[in-house]
């Protein structure tokens, strides 16, 4: 290029269009290296070698708005390879987000603005909490789906982000990243950028150890392009990369981009040694002095003025770009006003009519679809599983929900009308996610982080176990996802207890920030459903029966009561004699006990507890009527692990559980084995009694 000024200025890197920009790259590469030699501990080396490729992402590449982190016409970039923060948080300070040397220097400590790993909400210009590898690359997959059906059904020259993830040899190891890049290439993701830092390194040392295979024939073989880059320090070809991989030609792209990690280091860099920790004093010095700077250079002296100037020409540049969008937008809403109305009423959150494009204007709302489904009769038996499909399929109508189940759509009661997303209809009603239970899950939060649909996958509870990492981050974001699991106890049956559930509600109500619902009865499902509906505060496991069960005593349980997560269910008397607390399946089990009770003149009361994480967030005065303090005599009866129940109960009351997995064979024969029977709660609450 006649502007490369790489033949005048030392060669650390190549395609620079000034020595401003120069500059300002050898400030990004040598910030980490810097930092976390000060103090001590930190990710330096990954942050140092992918510098110039950050640089032109944020500089060149991505559209953002530095002055607006979360304008909406934005693309997105996610840092899967989550360690690697200050490579982040350097250009967020570099390119004018607000962060300033200072923060960079705080890295890792108590409250400041950039902890160890990206924190969603926490830094402005973090797109997602990552750090659990291979999570980034799987978020990035549902938010590239989510995305390209929003331009679907809208407008792609409006609504098309393109989706950036930079992973690490240590993400593409993970099975998750794995099972998200196989469902990208079969939907045709071309919406979505992977850069892969392929430095073949890894902390026990080079990636030859245990990585052997051919990353770049695999992703061929999921149905991607892969675009090789063998230098990470030339702007021009990095950028040509980025751009190239960003165009729609119907495949997600892979950037193979080669590296050596803690680059330019000699002494450092290339060994497993520049994963973590400091380089050295002398090594830093090495380094500062190889891209310009005084070996002994304090924090402040890394960012030269001019240099600065340069790189804040990003703020200038996403004020361009954000404003020519707005243009754009403004001139679509007035060519498709209907389309607008109903792609705003999903952006506010809103339970309008047919939000979806293509949905009946006259449906209602989503709360008007719940009210008017009609609730068995008391006393008829339905599976929990049955009533929220026909939800999903009422809501269906609304558009406010967009999800799909690992190859059980059938089984799990989640199917609804329409046409599946696929390559060529990417503007489809649901999604067939494969068996791929942590993917799933995992793209549920890339959709949840798109914004529009509030997104539901579902699979049976006992495979939740896959989920687990991506639900924790899904609650450490309040990322409002929807699980939903049937098959919720040994009472599924014949298929053994391989399928039986036994520890995963006690273990999902282990996460903090999940809510936990297992609703008793079809009323139950839809009063739950409208909570859920209502209050977006973060994931929430519905967790439903196979089997059937009887309608409550009462069909049209208040939707409050159930919001409230516990509600006294039955009651004879006063009902203070003894407490029966129960959940899902087993309340019709506890008010049965409960009516033999009251017939020898004994004053119980059933608690139903669709939602212990409700009921814990409930005013003291309603706990306290539901479960009065001075009640001690108190049961619990819940057909799985009944560990933490015991802090409901108290010490003078008894648990009635399952601790020991299930067998094979019939349902409820192998509920009455594990002793989840009538007489067993029987025995149970006139032990507490006498108590």
């Amino acid at each position: 290029m006649a502007n490369d000024v790489s033949d005048i200025l030392p060669d650390f890197v190549r395609g620079a269009r000034s020595d401003a920009e120069r500059r300002a790259v050898a400030s990004a590469i040598a910030l980490p290296a810097h930092v976390v030699q000060a103090k001590g501990h930190g990710h330096a080396g990954t942050a140092m070698a992918m510098a110039p490729l950050a640089h032109v992402l944020f500089q060149r590449v991505l559209r953002h708005d530095p002055a607006d982190p979360t304008w909406e016409g934005r693309d997105r970039f996610i840092l899967s390879a989550g360690h690697a923060s200050l490579l982040l948080y350097t250009q967020l300070h570099l390119t004018g987000y607000g962060l300033e040397l200072a923060d960079l220097a705080a890295s890792r400590s108590l409250d400041s603005r950039t902890p160890g790993h990206p924190e969603l909400g926490h830094t402005p210009g973090v797109e997602m909490s990552t750090g659990p590898l291979g999570q980034g690359v799987a978020g990035a997959v549902g938010l590239a789906l989510a995305a390209r059906r929003d331009a679907a059904l809208h407008d792609a020259r409006v609504w098309d982000p393109t989706v950036f993830v930079l992973a690490g040899d240590g993400c593409l190891q993970e099975g998750v990243s794995a099972e998200a890049s196989s469902l990208a290439g079969t939907l045709g993701l071309d919406n979505l950028v992977l850069i892969w830092d392929d430095n073949a390194i890894t902390i026990d040392g080079g990636t030859e150890i245990a990585f052997g295979e051919d990353v770049r024939a695999r992703y061929r073989s999921y149905g991607w392009r892969v675009i090789d880059v063998a230098d990470a320090r030339d702007l021009d070809v990095l950028e040509t990369a980025l751009r190239d991989g960003a165009m729609r030609d119907g495949q997600p792209t892979l950037v193979a981009l080669r590296s050596v990690i803690g680059w330019p280091s000699t002494a450092i860099g290339g060994t497993p040694a520049a994963h973590a920790g400091g380089f050295g004093a002398e090594e830093v010095a090495a380094v500062q002095a190889m891209l310009g700077f005084a070996p002994d250079a304090v924090l402040e002296q890394l960012v030269e003025p001019d240099a600065l100037a340069w790189a804040r020409q990003a703020i200038e540049r996403g004020a361009a770009l954000h404003a020519d969008w707005d243009r754009q937008r403004s001139a679509w809403a007035s060519a498709n006003p209907e389309a607008a109305r109903r792609r705003a009423a999903l952006e506010a959150g809103s339970a309008q009519p047919g939000a979806r494009g293509g949905s009946d204007p006259d449906a209602g709302d989503a709360l008007a679809l719940l009210d008017a489904i009609e609730l068995p009769e008391q006393g008829t038996p339905v599976a929990t599983r049955k009533t929220n499909g026909v939800v999903l399929q009422r809501l269906q109508q609304w558009g406010g929900l967009f999800g799909g189940s690992a190859d059980l759509s059938g089984s799990t009661n989640v199917a609804v009308p329409g046409s599946a997303v696929s390559a060529i209809e990417p503007g489809g009603d649901f999604v067939h996610f494969g068996i791929r239970e942590h993917a799933m899950a995992a793209m549920l939060t890339g959709i949840a982080l798109h914004g529009l649909w509030r997104p539901y996958g579902s699979t049976y509870l006992a495979f939740s176990d896959y989920q687990r990492a991506a639900m924790r981050l899904q609650a450490l974001m309040a990322a409002p996802v929807i699980h939903v699991y049937t098959h919720d106890s040994v009472a599924v049956g014949e298929d053994g207890p391989t399928h039986q559930p036994v520890e995963q509600i006690a273990a999902l109500r282990t996460i903090p920030g999940l809510s936990v619902i297992r609703p008793a009865d079809a009323a139950e499902v839809v009063a739950v459903w409208r909570r859920v509906l209502e209050q977006p505060d973060g994931p929430v496991a519905l967790v439903l029966s196979r089997q059937d069960i009887p309608a409550l005593t009462d069909a049209s349980v208040r939707h409050a009561d159930a919001a409230a997560g516990g509600y006294v269910a039955w009651q004879h008397g006063d009902g203070r004699a003894v407490a029966i607390l129960a959940t899902g399946s087993e309340v019709h089990l506890a008010i049965e006990a409960a009516r033999r009770l009251a017939a020898e003149g004994i004053a119980a009361r059933v608690v139903s507890m669709p939602c212990w994480e409700w009921f814990e967030q409930a005013d003291e005065a309603w706990r306290d009527a539901v479960l009065p303090p001075a009640l001690r005599a108190r049961v619990a009866v819940e057909a799985g692990r009944g560990d933490a129940w015991h802090r409901w109960v108290g010490l003078d009351g008894r648990v009635v559980s399952i601790e020991e997995f299930g067998e094979s064979g019939a349902g409820a024969a192998v509920l009455e084995r594990r002793g989840i029977t009538v007489d067993a709660v029987l025995a149970a609450a006139r032990s507490a009694i006498a108590r």
